[in-house]
């Protein structure tokens, strides 16, 4: 984690090699996140998590990061962005869409998320942002990257507990206003 925090300081001071060090050593977590992000997708999703990974590096480009914390959650709100712009797209298309691939390798079990529920969550989501920023944050990196409670809260600098809270009220704030819409 220290190496982590040097690193990003490096790259935010604008050392040349830092931000290809930076990606060497997050990226099997990115990675990781992206798999977890992308097992809840709709089934047919051509998009694999190698590629979610390099779109999000490519969508972070050269911003200077505070903090691990602060690195995690542009890389999170990256991934976010690229699938729901890929949930946007296949929306407008759904007509005439064509047969379903699946890859074997690539099959895991979990539960698809419908690209409209993506779309609600996404667009309420945003509101809540307004309104409770660092909660949102928390649902972010729950959501979309599928970090646990105890992952959130070291990222965020939080206890468990205080985590636990904020995402009991996040869920909530949030059904209420996907509900209501």
């Amino acid at each position: 984690m220290a190496d982590l925090t040097l690193l990003i300081d490096a790259a935010r001071r604008g050392e040349p090699e830092a931000a290809d060090a930076l990606l060497t050593q997050v990226y099997a977590e990115l990675r990781m996140i992206a798999r977890a992000k992308m097992a809840r997708e709709q089934p047919g999703q051509t998009l694999q998590p190698t590629a979610l990974v390099h779109e999000a590096w490519m969508r972070l480009g050269d911003q200077p990061f505070a903090n691990r914390a602060h690195f995690f959650g542009a890389a999170a709100e990256a991934m976010r962005r690229i699938l729901v712009d890929r949930a946007r797209k296949r929306h407008a298309q759904r007509r005439g869409a064509g047969s379903e691939h699946v890859d074997v390798d690539d099959v895991e079990v979990a539960a698809p998320v419908k690209d409209e529920e993506l779309l609600a969550v996404h667009e309420a989501l945003d509101r809540f942002a307004d309104v409770e920023p660092e909660k949102a944050e928390l649902v972010k990196l729950r959501y979309f990257t599928g970090m646990t409670l105890e992952e959130v809260s070291e990222v965020l600098d939080i206890s468990v507990p205080t985590a636990k809270r904020w995402w009991v009220y996040a869920r909530t704030w949030l059904f209420r206003e996907i509900s209501e819409a």
